[in-house]
């Protein structure tokens, strides 16, 4: 898709998790995507379970999967995405990275990998010292995957932080920052396709275009 339908709500993927079901990282990804749903988007999640059925990504192979078509497919239709990562040993966790470095196969796209799409980052860790770290190192991955980073990011301490079930958080502030993260990610979706309405359309028209945006 290289155009955005300025009758549609923009798609946003959700990419993050554990090994582990349930996680807190998965459980915060929600809390973000429903503040994207909020802001008038469409959404996907690919949790734990789904990245942890991905194989190695080996770029030699030409063979993919059927899991790791799917989520090519997806991102590739992505108008923004958010990503969710436990910060593991002062790092992105290997599980997550393994799903953005199967975004390689996008190389070639009129879009290449993440270009014209904002991305919102969550880091949750132990402590604050890795949610700092990881999500600076996060942002880097995304600008080296051409994305826009959304202005906030969230770091959350699961020290002090719990998320009890998928829609239960022990701080409202912490969600308030999630539904911030997903907010951020459908606005520029939103903004980005009404500044880029296609060129033929005449002056009015666009302008009729971006309204029917925003008020979608």
């Amino acid at each position: 898709m290289t155009s955005f339908d300025q009758n549609r709500r923009p798609l946003v993927i959700g990419i993050g998790g554990t090994t582990r079901a349930a996680s807190s990282t998965e459980r915060a990804l929600g809390f973000a995507l429903r503040g994207a749903e909020a802001a008038g988007a469409r959404t996907r999640l690919f949790g734990g379970t789904f990245l942890h059925s991905l194989p190695h990504y080996a770029p030699e192979d030409p063979q993919r999967t059927d899991a790791q078509l799917e989520l090519i497919e997806a991102v590739r239709q992505a108008d923004a995405l958010i990503i969710a990562t436990p910060g593991y040993h002062g790092g992105v966790s290997g599980l997550v990275k393994n799903a953005l470095d199967t975004l390689e196969e996008l190389r070639a796209d009129e879009r290449p990998y993440l270009d014209g799409r904002a991305v919102g980052c969550i880091v949750t860790a132990y402590g604050w010292q890795a949610a700092g770290s990881v999500l600076t190192s996060l942002r880097s991955i995304v600008h080296a995957l051409r994305g826009w980073p959304t202005p906030f990011g969230a770091g959350i301490n699961t020290l002090e932080t719990r998320f009890e079930s998928v829609d239960s958080c022990s701080d409202p502030k912490v969600v308030d920052q999630l539904a911030t993260v997903g907010q951020q990610a459908a606005q520029f979706a939103l903004a980005f396709s009404a500044h880029h309405a296609p060129a033929h359309l005449g002056a009015t028209e666009a302008r009729t275009a971006k309204v029917l945006t925003l008020a979608n």
